[in-house]
């Protein structure tokens, strides 16, 4: 199934540190405090991303990882940046910081128009990775300051000059696997081989969120060191979980992961557990809310659905893949929502999106962003339920939150799926989950969609129009889930806005004139007609979408999840076609 995405932007290096030199000016003249620390450690991602960027451009131009004098100065700035992170945490956020002077010249000579490609660090977007993480973990490895460490791109970039500031070892080397996904190689050039070589008693570190499905990457990296003359006990691993290797590793890597260290402090521990500290999760929320009436309650990888006023029986389905950290947060005045949502820029973007909505009127009110966590308040209300969402009403309030979304909102930085890409994912989802006999039967309903030129106008999208993600209360229809879902770490990303068009209509079951009724509703309220034509080829690529992503979900899942998963399946399988047989009959009549 075809249902993950790897986008990228494109930004010049000068432009790119002429932001991070602005943003450290601003920075020596902020109070100390959390605030001032998050915007550090968004600061040091920045930096990491000019690395990963730089290097990936050079890699792309020699073909291999090698020594380069912009490799060397990039990799000097995000160790030094590197230290004022550990600095920050390690003094609880308090007392003066100020960057190395070299920081400055180095970021002078770092200015050339060169166009980049950079990779968001999925661990700092999705999966509450911190780069204060390593910095625990290698304070506490005994590792010491000869030892090399290799930081795995794009997002171990950054997360390796943790490793090395926090052990005191020199600025880190990066570089970047490529092949199989199953299968990853690097490719180091004789110079930087030279480097790493060097020093026959030194210890590895190598460093990178996951590992995955097949934890590959890592593999890749000890493999080259190993053929080099490296032995395993000098191989030391950071990973982001201290799981084991994903279900499609080789049986080598998994001896080899088994055998040594694996150095990991998780959220749970650098945060959540951390307790009464300044460096605490609970202590973050409680500037924003007020003291906590108890500890924080985990309700993540669906534990949100406890909190429904319905039975166990009768829960929606949840797939922990695509979803956040998660707890409530409990104060004399009620129950806060505090949901990871990223920390650097990504974390900043849905703050402002979170309170744009809010004060329209369409999700909870929000009360701050705490270094990547989003506080808002926590609504006590139904879901609709199936006599409640065809009312006139709630199609008019689904229309105006579609249009405020097309029209107020901008859409993110990365491109979402091509048409091309889209017709490609349906199918081949539909192929796998339906047969090859009615995936032929799609392809030619798709190829129009091909050969026309769409009017396509990308917005921030919602992406996310399930029944179960809107709240029915006093206070009319809120949106449960509304602020990433066009910037996940799936295939779909930004779209036109008839994307949701179609996804409303088939989560709410709409009829044909209830769906035209919503398209109005939407184009005149975002000053956008919405392409009846597209929608039509948006509502097929919708569903296979949706069969591939709730029917890959199963995979460990648990046994009471599973049934839950095979139920919203089949429903999208059923609905998926019927529409093609109904298409490909009209076509041949």
């Amino acid at each position: 199934m075809l249902i993950y995405g790897d986008p990228t932007r494109s930004v010049r290096a000068d432009i790119l540190c002429e932001t991070i030199a602005a943003r450290l000016r601003a920075l020596e003249v902020r109070p100390p405090g959390l605030e001032r620390h998050a915007a550090l450690v968004g600061i040091f991602i920045k930096a990491g991303e000019l690395v990963q960027g730089l290097s990936d451009f050079e890699l792309e131009t020699v073909g291999a990882d090698e020594l380069s004098a912009r490799r060397e100065k990039s990799g000097v700035l995000l160790l030094d940046l590197a230290r004022l992170v550990a600095e920050s945490w390690s003094r609880g956020f308090s007392g003066r910081l100020a960057p190395p002077d070299r920081v400055w010249p180095l970021l002078q000579e770092l200015r050339a128009p060169l166009p980049l490609s950079i990779k968001e660090g999925e661990g700092y977007a999705f999966y509450a990775l911190y780069p204060e993480s390593y910095i625990e973990a290698a304070r506490r490895s005994g590792l010491g300051a000869n030892t090399v460490v290799i930081g795995i791109r794009s997002i171990g970039a950054s997360l390796s000059a943790a490793v090395a500031a926090a052990i005191g070892a020199g600025a880190p080397v990066t570089v970047r696997p490529v092949g199989h996904p199953f299968r990853r190689k690097i490719h180091v050039g004789p110079q930087l081989s030279q480097r790493l070589l060097k020093d026959r008693t030194a210890d590895f570190a190598i460093v990178d969120e996951g590992p995955g499905l097949s934890g590959s990457s890592f593999g890749g990296v000890a493999d080259w060191l190993e053929a080099n003359g490296v032995s395993e006990s000098r191989i030391h691993f950071f990973p982001g979980h201290s799981g084991d290797l994903g279900p499609e590793a080789s049986q080598d890597h998994r001896k080899r992961w088994a055998a040594r260290p694996r150095q990991v402090v998780e959220l749970d521990e650098l945060v959540v557990a951390a307790g009464p500290s300044p460096r605490s999760l609970a202590a973050w929320v409680s500037e924003l809310v007020g003291p906590l009436s108890r500890p924080l309650q985990e309700i993540s990888g669906g534990g949100w659905r406890s909190m429904l006023p319905r039975s166990h029986e009768s829960w929606p389905p949840a797939d922990p893949r695509f979803e956040r950290r998660k707890f409530l947060a409990h104060t004399a005045d009620g129950p806060w929502l505090v949901k990871f949502a990223g920390i650097g820029d990504v974390g900043q973007r849905k703050l402002e999106k979170a309170r744009l909505l809010a004060e329209a009127g369409f999700t909870p009110p929000v009360a701050g962003l705490c270094h990547g966590f989003l506080v808002q308040k926590w609504v006590a209300a139904t879901q609709p339920g199936r006599s409640d969402v065809h009312r006139a009403d709630f199609r008019e309030h689904l229309g105006r939150y579609l249009a405020f979304r097309a029209r107020r909102l901008p859409p993110p930085a990365t491109h979402g799926a091509s048409m091309a890409t889209l017709c490609e994912m349906a199918i081949t989802n539909t192929g796998e989950a339906l047969g090859e006999s009615v995936a032929a039967q799609l392809r030619p309903l798709l190829s129009k969609a091909l050969q026309h030129d769409f009017p396509i106008m990308p917005v921030d999208t919602d992406n996310r129009l399930h029944r179960w993600e809107w709240l029915a209360g006093e206070r009319g229809f809120l949106k449960a889930d509304a602020l990433d879902h066009c910037a996940a770490h799936d295939l779909v990303g930004s779209q036109d806005v008839a994307w949701d068009v179609a996804g409303a209509v088939v989560e709410f079951d709409l009829t044909p004139e209830e769906g035209a009724a919503l398209q109005g509703i939407v184009s005149d309220g975002s000053s956008r007609a919405v392409d009846a034509e597209l929608q039509e080829i948006f509502e097929l690529c919708y569903l296979a979408f949706q069969l591939g992503l709730w029917t890959s979900a199963k995979t460990g899942a648990g046994s009471d999840e599973v049934p839950r998963l095979d139920a919203v399946a089949a429903r999208y399988a059923n609905l998926l076609l019927r529409r093609i047989e109904g298409y490909a009959g009209s076509m041949c009549r």
